[in-house]
Formats: structure tokens, C-alpha cells, sequence
């Protein structure tokens, strides 16, 4: 089945439900492969996380990369090369469909810009295979309700790159928030302060580099003239294509953030922010945005600067759990616990660095999900995925709109009809669709 021919039939199905029992290809629970068998990959999207993923599980023994995929000739060629050189043969493919195509792939590595998260998940599903999604999962609410939907229909395996739940350090944070000792929690920071992190500067629009085919990697997407601008790292900075540093680091502060406090999607949502640093270079996205989160018992705080590294407490992200009787502060590098002055309990804990490789475990547990052929084994699951790229992209929207924006959790959706008109789910262009039930 084509691409287009399988958005046309699942637009039919989204009118009656996605979640269809007896129809997975998959049986949980039945185990397939043994601990030594070989698992086939194949990777989608080259640059960046896409390759560290695939970097990553070639370090596991028999994992077996059989296709790379990249829309720009020139990286393709790049990471074949490089392959090459270490005696790993590949085959390259230039359309995503084609790769799909092949049988002997048992999972595939989507790390593409994050407008084409959703439809490559859907088709990778739709085929048989099992999936490992960068994050955000996608670039819109709605996109992210549908990859949920999918990934129940198919039942296959679905790990989304969240890679910080699979670190020691961070699940070791969480347990001591539970003991309670630092007290009642009213207030949550999450931050990300990146100095080094600059939007490239406004250049002339002009014909596509030789090699890279545009049309596919705008697909989904508003088709517009090239600009240099807009493409490979550069995506993270327009709305087009992904959403900033809210989506982009947010999804991992943010989730532990929720994590910790257990809960789920806020009350209300409000966005400041502007392009303050770097008014004139080449961005959509802030550069400068303080997100507040309104819970039942305690309040969540968003901030994000580029050009800054100097943030909370002398880290450039992190989390910082607010208590009574003392903080727990939480970052990559490690956690501790600074005593709330003048408490009587002094609660402290002094720093805990972090001793794990977050990435290689959270892809050998991708794996072992496999083997075991059970979803529900993966330390991030596409829900989990959903959660928290709802969360961000609340905040984005609050930005965008100007609004103080209430959630609706009897429906799942904003209470100002404008809004989820507007921005629930992002627009298909080029003859692509999405539809939700």
C-alpha cells in the first residue's frame, strides 16, 4: 500500500475507531526472538539524534543495521560511508516507503525533523514494524492523539527518545521525592539556558543544493521556497516544522517534572516570551519564553533562553523540586538536596552524579521489549510520549495566541473552540492528510 493510499484509508477508519482488537500483527505477551537472536534496524532521517540512536544500537550485540534513509544525498552517502568503513553493509534509500518495503527490518529509528514524526510512526506501524521515535512524537496535540491510536491499533513495540528515563540518577531522584522529606511541593522550575544555542542568520531564499530532494522533506509541511535557514538543525526554530526549545528540551524536563510530582496535563497554561536575544536572525520560535503551569497543588514553571548558560542554581537546565523543607535540583549531570534556610529538619543530600549512559540503556531496553515482544516493557511508551508533548506544546500555544489558556479534561481539548481550531492539530499540505476521530 502507497502513502497516500494508506492516509486515504485511514481517514475511514479514524471515523469509526483506530482501536481495533484482533486486528495487531503483533501477539503481547508471545515472545518471538530469544536473547541472542538478531534484531534488524533500519534508521529514517541521518543528522543528529537519528544517528546517535542508530551509533547507539549497533553497540548491542545482534542488532543488525540493514537500511539508512536520508532525503539529502549527501548525508546518505555520508553515513554509508562511514558504515562502509567499519564493515557494516547497507542499503540506502532515498524514500522512506521503499525501506519500509523490506521484510527482513524488524524495527526502524525515525529521527527526522519533527513535522514527518507522525506519519513515517503510522506507516512504520501500518507495515509491521516496531518503532523508536525521537521526541517530540510529533508537532501538533492532535498528531500525538493519533500516533497513540496507531500504536494500539498495530500493537507493536514503540519507544519514544526520552532517553533520561532510563538514567540511574533520575529514577534515584524520584524515589527520594516520594519519602516525602523535603516536604510539601508547591512550586516546580524546569529550565534550559543554552548559550551556545543561536539561530542562523536571514539569508536570500535560493534553489535546493544538488542532492537534496526538498519536496520530500518539506512533505507534510508548507511548501515554500528554499532558505538554507530553515533546514537540518535549523528546523527546531519554526513552526512549520517543530516548536523551539519547549519542544525540543522541554519534553525531557518537563516529563520529570511530571514524573515527579505524579501528575498529568495542567488546569490552565500562560506564555511569555519573545525574540528578545536575536531579533533579527533567522527564527519563529522564541528565543526567550517563561511558560507558568497551574496544577491542583502546586504551580510548574517553564523557562528557556538562548544566548544565556547561567541559569537556576548555576545549571543550564534542570529541575528543581521546591519543598518546604528543602529542593531537590535535578539535571543530567546529577541530583542534590539544598536545606530550605531556617528550617528546623535540615534536610540536605549532597550531589549525586550522574554513572550511567542514558541513551544506551534506553535503546537496550527498546531491544529487550522486542525480544519479549511487550509493549508495555519500554520505559517510554508512546502515551507516555503524548503526555508530555501536550504539556509543551500547550505552552507554545499560550505563546502564540497571547492567551491564558483553560483545559478541558472532561474532553480532552481547550475550552476556547478558537484555539483547538487554530492550533489543536497542525494543517497537511501537499496532498497529505491526517484525521482524528
Amino acid at each position: 500500500m502507497n502513502r497516500k493510499n494508506f492516509i486515504k484509508q485511514s481517514t475511514l477508519f479514524a471515523g469509526a475507531s483506530l482501536i481495533l482488537p484482533g486486528f495487531s500483527a503483533f501477539q503481547k505477551g508471545k515472545s518471538i526472538l530469544g536473547a541472542n537472536d538478531i534484531v534488524n534496524i533500519g534508521t529514517i532521517g541521518l543528522n543528529s539524534m537519528g544517528w546517535w540512536n542508530t551509533l547507539s544500537f549497533l553497540k548491542i550485540p545482534n542488532v543488525n543495521l540493514l537500511g539508512i534513509c536520508d532525503v539529502d544525498q549527501t548525508v546518505l552517502e555520508k553515513r554509508k560511508a562511514e558504515m562502509d568503513a567499519k564493515g557494516v553493509k547497507v542499503k540506502t534509500y532515498s524514500d522512506y516507503q521503499k525501506l519500509l518495503e523490506e521484510k527482513d527490518i524488524d524495527a526502524v529509528i525515525i529521527g527526522t525533523p519533527d513535522h514527518w514524526h507522525a506519519l513515517m510512526m503510522i506507516h512504520a506501524s501500518e507495515a509491521g514494524k516496531h518503532v523508536y521515535c525521537e521526541k517530540p512524537i510529533g508537532n501538533s496535540i492532535g498528531e500525538c492523539r493519533f500516533m497513540v491510536d496507531a500504536q494500539a491499533r498495530y500493537g507493536n513495540i514503540v519507544q519514544v527518545g526520552q532517553w533520561q528515563r532510563s538514567q540511574n540518577h533520575f529514577q534515584d531522584a524520584v524515589n527520594y521525592l516520594k519519602t516525602g522529606a523535603i516536604g510539601p511541593i508547591r512550586t516546580v522550575k524546569t529550565w534550559c539556558y543554552f548559550g551556545g544555542v543561536r539561530p542562523d542568520p536571514i539569508v536570500p531564499n535560493s534553489p535546493p543544493p544538488k542532492g537534496l530532494d526538498y519536496k520530500s522533506w518539506i512533505g507534510p509541511a508548507k511548501l515554500r521556497p528554499y532558505n538554507s535557514s530553515r533546514l537540518h538543525g535549523n528546523f527546531r526554530w519554526f513552526w512549520d516544522y517543530a516548536g523551539g526549545l519547549m519542544t525540543d528540551w522541554g519534553v525531557h524536563l518537563l516529563d520529570y517534572a511530571l514524573i515527579g510530582m505524579q501528575a498529568s496535563l495542567p488546569k490552565t497554561v500562560s506564555s511569555l516570551g519573545g525574540k528578545f536575544a536575536y531579533p533579527d536572525l533567522a527564527q519563529e520560535t522564541p528565543d526567550t519564553l517563561t511558560a507558568l503551569y497551574e496544577f491542583d497543588k502546586f504551580n510548574l514553571i517553564w523557562e528557556s533562553a538562548m544566548g544565556i548558560d547561567n541559569g537556576p542554581y548555576g545549571r543550564n537546565h534542570g529541575i528543581a523540586f521546591i519543598g518546604n523543607y528543602a529542593t531537590l535540583i535535578l539535571s543530567r549531570e546529577g541530583w542534590e538536596v539544598v536545606e530550605e534556610s531556617g528550617n528546623e529538619k535540615k534536610v540536605t543530600k549532597s550531589f549525586v552524579e550522574s554513572s550511567d549512559n542514558g541513551l544506551d540503556k534506553h535503546t537496550q531496553n527498546f531491544i529487550d521489549a522486542i525480544r519479549l515482544n511487550d509493549p508495555e516493557k519500554v520505559k517510554c511508551s508512546i502515551k507516555d510520549g503524548e503526555q508530555v508533548a501536550t504539556v509543551a506544546q500547550m505552552g507554545n500555544i499560550s505563546y502564540r495566541s497571547g492567551k491564558k489558556l483553560h483545559w478541558d479534561s472532561s474532553k480532552s481539548k481547550f475550552l476556547d473552540k478558537k484555539i483547538n481550531s487554530n492550533y489543536f492539530t497542525n494543517k497537511y499540505h501537499n496532498g497529505y492528510n491526517l484525521k482524528l476521530n
